[in-house]
């Protein structure tokens, strides 16, 4: 479908995980993995969000932080499904804690764990991105006495730290590979998007930048934080670290919004505002190979029928055959 330039956002979103792709589309999700045989799996299911179960979990600014919640809930399900296909053979004998666990919440262990794994990553989160900036910039408040200029210091601290993280981890050689899974999930939407035919031919020539990604979303939750410390101040150091924790819902909902715009809009400031985050996407993405789209195309068209959202979208009819021009997707 030559000739379809602008991108319509087709509101669905992925998340890469451990050799394979998960897609969310309204209430449905799928994450297909490929497993050492080579086969791909499929499993489909319904997520029951936290967002949509109070209408006042859907206001503007108050949504994003919900939402931000129900991508880290249903993200670590997925990535637990798709690791548990690259498990030792070999049963592991349980061991105590285990055994304990089973025994207090019986069937409910795995979920107690998995929620204890998640309250403990969003506070090691917290205490990294947040909090070290902060003390960070107190440090330099014996030479620095301006305090204008020191929150900035403390934004391009929290902004330099998430950088050298996102590096660090890129050099380790699964996640490198769950950053072209990352690449084929952004490939994938970019080709639906633009109108092109979904076959890995056409995904291949996508582009693996896309507006709408977790990795911008958290780059405007750092350049928001900046905002929001740089005019709202205490003078009790306290109250300085407890609103680093309780503003969070705040950022994480401006940031959403935010982020929700870029995805529906191609104006020239909305471009400005992109940009740092879809230049850092060529650290969180990679190329995948032709097996990598696959597998993104197959968790893709378990949860999204593309070929009615071009009907509705751009009023045509994907031929019977499937077979259409291709061509290079631009940005």
């Amino acid at each position: 479908m030559a000739g379809k330039s602008c991108n319509r956002s087709s509101g669905i979103g992925g998340q890469a995980v451990l050799e394979g792709v998960m897609m969310k589309n309204k209430e449905k999700c799928a994450v297909a993995v490929r497993k050492p045989n080579g086969q791909i799996a499929v499993k489909e299911m319904e997520y029951d969000a936290i967002a949509s179960k109070k209408k006042g979990f859907q206001i503007p600014f108050v949504r994003g932080f919900f939402n931000f919640l129900d991508s880290l809930i249903l993200g670590t399900q997925c990535l637990n499904y798709s690791a548990s296909f690259y498990e030792e053979e070999e049963p592991v004998k349980e061991g105590k804690e285990e055994g304990f666990l089973s025994k207090v919440f019986g069937e409910h262990a795995e979920s107690v764990v998995m929620g204890f794994t998640m309250v403990l990553s969003f506070a090691v989160a917290i205490a990294l991105f947040m909090l070290l900036p902060y003390y960070l910039s107190e440090l330099l408040g014996k030479v620095v006495r301006n305090a204008s200029l020191l929150s900035l210091l403390e934004g391009l601290i929290r902004i330099v730290i998430f950088l050298i993280y996102v590096v660090a981890i890129s050099m380790m050689k699964d996640i490198r590979r769950v950053y072209m899974y990352h690449g084929a999930e952004h490939k994938c939407i970019n080709c639906i998007e633009r109108g092109r035919i979904l076959n890995v031919e056409n995904v291949m020539k996508s582009s693996r930048l896309h507006k709408r990604c977790g990795t911008s979303f958290m780059l405007f939750v750092m350049f928001v934080s900046i905002v929001l410390f740089f005019f709202i101040r205490v003078d009790s150091r306290i109250w300085r670290v407890v609103l680093r924790i309780v503003l969070i819902p705040v950022i994480s909902g401006i940031s959403y919004e935010i982020i929700r715009l870029a995805g529906r809009s191609n104006n020239l400031l909305i471009r400005i505002l992109s940009a740092p985050g879809l230049a850092l996407q060529k650290l969180t993405t990679r190329e995948p190979d032709e097996q990598m789209v696959e597998v993104a195309i197959a968790s893709v068209e378990a949860v999204f029928d593309w070929k009615q959202y071009f009907k509705e979208t751009f009023d045509y009819t994907v031929p019977e055959t499937g077979e259409e021009e291709s061509g290079e997707d631009e940005l």
